[in-house]
């Protein structure tokens, strides 16, 4: 299983890169392997204000659809389009091509609460238990 050192990652198993004032947030490769084939994604539309913790899409497989949650509170300030047409991309490339939202971070003294990859490779081996 691959936990990129340079991300941040939540318990619902999204990752969140900082990138200056905004955050580029996506599923892990724990999710998108949990998941199965995705087939679907749909995403919140730019402009929408989130909380941390709220949704900000699904995505959908053959197993199951499950929500995207916002790791921060901000602005959804992009959405990847590509993943529209070619969903399979978040099982082949999860931390890169299959990227899906960026936040305008309200605060981001609030990345501090999320997991260093050491944190969340133990929470997901305890998870896994």
């Amino acid at each position: 299983m691959n936990i990129p050192d340079d991300l941040k990652y939540t318990k619902d198993h999204e990752w969140a890169r900082d990138e200056g004032n905004r955050v580029r947030v996506g599923i892990t490769d724990y999710a998108q392997s949990e998941l199965g084939d995705i087939v679907f994604v749909e995403f919140v539309a730019t402009g929408t204000e989130v909380a941390r913790g709220d949704s900000v899409g699904t995505v959908e497989s053959v197993k199951a659809v499950s929500d995207i949650y916002a790791p921060l509170s901000g602005t959804i300030a992009e959405i990847n389009d590509a993943l529209e047409d070619s969903p399979e991309l978040v099982n082949q490339d999860p931390y890169g091509k299959a990227w899906m939202v960026m936040i305008e971070m309200e605060d981001p003294a609030e990345l501090d609460a999320l997991m260093d990859a050491q944190t969340y490779d133990a929470y997901v081996a305890q998870e896994a238990k």
